[in-house]
């Protein structure tokens, strides 16, 4: 069958008019729904990703976060976010995210829940055992050094200054000289 284009328009608006189904051209009536983040309390933050350290606010309600979204008074993004920084909000809105610990013994094959208060126990553990480990108090000269050369630490862009200090001096108090940070890789 040839048909034009023309022809195709009109048989398709004939068989349009003969099925009944007309099509309305009066105008639609559009309704503004309330923005979810209205009553929401806003914090900034800076996205945890990479080192540019981008700034985002994080609306949250009753607890929980609604919204993520650039920060346009922020001196670094000016409001613009990268594909990671613009999906942050999936980091705690997220069914596949865990929210209890896991662990999973040495040469099991199975991970089990624990709670929080035996993780942070576990942890502080393994730290002092290292540390006990791997302490030195004097070098090969004899001078006093106090270092645990048995850890390191990398640590993470989406600190500020002022968490980035404190963790600094926790390291150093635990006598660690393995120190860096994601911002100078």
């Amino acid at each position: 069958m040839d048909v034009s284009r023309r022809g195709f328009l009109k048989i398709s608006g004939a068989a349009l008019a003969a099925s009944g189904i007309g099509i309305s051209l009066k105008p639609v009536s559009a309704y503004a729904q309330p923005l979810k983040i209205k009553y929401a309390k806003q914090t900034t933050t800076i996205c945890p990703y990479c080192s540019v350290g981008c700034g985002i606010i994080v609306s949250t309600q009753n607890g929980k976060v609604v919204n993520t979204e650039g920060d346009p008074d922020h001196p670094i993004s000016k409001g613009s976010l990268c594909s990671k920084g613009g999906s942050i909000y999936q980091l705690s809105v997220n069914k596949n995210r865990l929210d209890k610990p896991l662990y999973r013994a040495p040469y099991a094959s199975e991970w089990k829940e624990v709670s929080w208060e035996w993780t942070i126990e576990k942890i502080a553990a393994n730290i002092k055992k290292s540390r006990d480990e791997s302490f030195k108090i004097t070098n090969d000269k004899g001078q006093l050094v106090n270092r645990a050369m048995g850890i390191a630490s990398v640590g993470s862009a989406a600190m500020d200054n002022e968490e980035c200090y404190l963790y600094q001096k926790f390291l150093r108090g635990l006598g660690l000289v393995y120190i860096e940070h994601q911002a100078r890789i």
